[in-house]
């Protein structure tokens, strides 16, 4: 299975929110199911999004541009916070 298949299908069909404060937010409303980060997010981010353990934390094994682009946005992406998966197996890398 490929991550960055499952990834554009959860922001097709799901829930997904971009970049560090809406991120943040949806870990502190409780609402977010996964947290996936760009290999090259700044470590005051990663900290900020760490904090609370309950979420998972995929650390993507590309840049933030990369990121963006798997995401089909015009930007980089440094975080993201998967809401609801939809119609994604994404989820299932939280066992892996």
């Amino acid at each position: 299975m490929d991550f960055n298949t499952q990834l554009l299908r959860a922001l097709k069909t799901g829930s997904v929110v971009l970049g560090p404060v809406m991120t943040e937010k949806c870990i502190n409303e409780g609402k977010a199911r996964m947290i996936v980060v760009a290999g090259n997010c700044p470590a005051n981010i990663k900290t900020k999004v760490s904090r609370n353990k309950n979420p998972f934390i995929h650390t993507f094994d590309g840049s933030s541009l990369a990121l963006g682009n798997v995401c089909r946005k015009p930007f980089s992406v440094s975080t993201l916070a998967i809401i609801n998966p939809g119609e994604s197996d994404i989820l299932s890398f939280l066992r892996a």
